[in-house]
């Protein structure tokens, strides 16, 4: 089973780790990597008004370069089991594709770069020239607090570089080969509480309304692009979330009005030039009697790119010659725990096709399960052969 990208699939996806159980999945890939030889660390970390997340940080070699490899055994709810066609927490395999949770978002991924290794392993000797690591987080799916970011803060600490990081979220939109992920744009999520003073609609005088002036923020950051967007960048895009009051009178001006909204932005911006507008906006916009606060949502982050070069043309070339495809180099989706790591190394992401991620019957086809797991191979061969 330790080479077997589908039994080690269906091995994750039998472990119930909901965000942000642990449901037994570290076991697994534990038990398949110590014997292997990797030095394996169970790292809980803990913070005030957040689950504790334990997370597996693993490495077999202590020279350079090292090869990183990085994702979550964490997984989304399963929603209404009876609404599935086979157990999400069961592993089927039904018309050559795998049932369960987390098949592709992502322990199918895990599962295909955990049998590259091994199989490289397995034909070197039991050893790599140069280091391989495995960071698995179970906190990806909730608030990425005391995942990712602790874990790189950690090794760090410990002395540890990587050189490359390749992160196994479903990276491809329709076909396996698809697709690329060399950066993500940057996420600022933020609220605008404006206090005006609550009265009578009869005596408006003696009120200070704040729903036009929130209305004026949020029209003023809204009117103009933010961006064209740029060779490996879509456009910027502001788009708000929520307006409330709290108010359920028609007859009463209330005291307080708060919007919430969200940036994705690209590399023409920073978080603290985006933050620095908008508190400009916000101050602008204020009036006698009416104050306009900004706060910032915890888990912003910037935009980032590994720009193509000689690791980017490696894994596009390995791709290609397992699938046929060319991948494109892209930037496009949500944020992923590729936004902590490209601090400390060049990050890309490449997994499976992403359709059925998140939804009943998620599901990956195992053709897809071993085709992956010979491109991973073919970047591990090559990544130590210089």
């Amino acid at each position: 089973m330790s080479a077997d990208p589908v039994a080690l699939t269906r091995a994750l996806v039998r472990c119930p780790s909901v965000t942000p159980a642990e449901g037994g999945a570290l076991d697994a890939l534990e038990a398949v990597l110590r014997p292997a030889g990797f030095a394996v660390d169970r790292i809980t970390f803990s913070e005030p008004g957040t689950p504790d997340v334990e997370n597996l940080y693993a490495r077999i070699g202590t020279e350079a370069p090292y090869l990183l490899f990085a994702g979550h055994t964490d997984v989304v709810p399963p929603g209404d089991a009876a609404a599935w066609r086979h157990d999400p927490f069961a592993g089927e395999i039904a018309g050559g594709e795998l049932y369960g949770r987390g098949a592709v978002d992502m322990k199918g991924g895990i599962a295909c770069f955990l049998a590259a290794v091994l199989d490289h392993l397995a034909a070197n000797g039991g050893k790599p020239q140069g280091s391989v690591g495995f960071l698995i987080t179970g906190d990806e799916e909730g608030p990425s607090v005391n995942g990712t970011v602790k874990v790189l803060e950690w090794v760090h600490a410990r002395g540890e570089r990587f050189d490359h990081c390749i992160v196994g979220e479903p990276s491809n939109p329709q076909a396996l080969g698809d697709m690329i992920k060399i950066g993500r744009r940057g996420s600022l999520s933020a609220i605008v509480t404006v206090e005006g003073r609550q009265g009578h609609v009869a005596y408006p005088d003696r009120a200070a309304n704040p729903i036009p002036v929130l209305l004026d923020i949020l029209a003023r950051l809204t009117e103009r692009p933010l961006d064209a967007g740029n060779a490996h960048f879509q456009p910027s895009n502001l788009a708000i979330t929520s307006v409330d009051v709290g108010n359920a009178a028609t007859n009463v001006i209330p005291q307080t009005a708060t919007g919430r909204f969200n940036i994705r932005f690209n590399d023409e911006h920073t978080l603290d030039g985006l933050k620095a507008w908008i508190e400009g906006v916000a101050a602008a916009a204020a009036r006698p009697g009416i104050t306009a606060t900004v706060t910032w949502a915890r888990g912003n982050s910037q935009s980032f790119i590994t720009k193509p070069g000689p690791f980017v043309a490696m894994v596009s070339e390995a791709i290609a010659e397992i699938t046929g495809r060319q991948p494109e180099l892209s930037t496009s989706g949500g944020t992923s725990d590729a936004r902590f790591i490209k601090d400390y190394c060049p990050v890309i992401e490449f997994g499976l096709v992403g359709q059925t991620m998140h939804a009943v019957d998620e599901r990956v086809p195992v053709a897809d399960l071993m085709a992956l797991t010979a491109i991973y191979r073919r970047i591990i061969d090559r990544y130590f052969a210089g």
